[in-house]
């Protein structure tokens, strides 16, 4: 199992605050939002970004619309993936 930071997303729309998370990347890789929730949800990598030098895990969070990714950390969920910039 793989412990991998997320340092960018892309989103469709880039402007729509809440949602459009289409891929997740860092450096050297960039896969679809739904193969980071599968990877998350088969126990095979772990995903975390990081928010002024603190670590933030992501989660699948199951919503009524489907499944989701989120970033937590202090017991909190939060929205700090969809600050990240864009990948290239």
């Amino acid at each position: 199992m793989a412990d991998v930071q997320v340092t960018c997303i892309n989103k469709l729309p880039r402007n729509n605050p809440h949602e459009g998370i289409t891929n997740l990347g860092g450096p050297g890789w960039k896969w679809p939002r739904q193969q980071v929730i599968n990877s998350i949800n088969e126990k095979s990598n772990t995903f975390f970004t990081r928010v002024n030098s603190k670590r933030a895990d992501i989660g699948v969070v199951h919503g009524p619309n489907g499944d989701y990714l989120r970033t937590h950390a202090d017991g909190v969920w939060n929205d700090n993936l969809l600050a990240l910039p864009e990948c290239a």
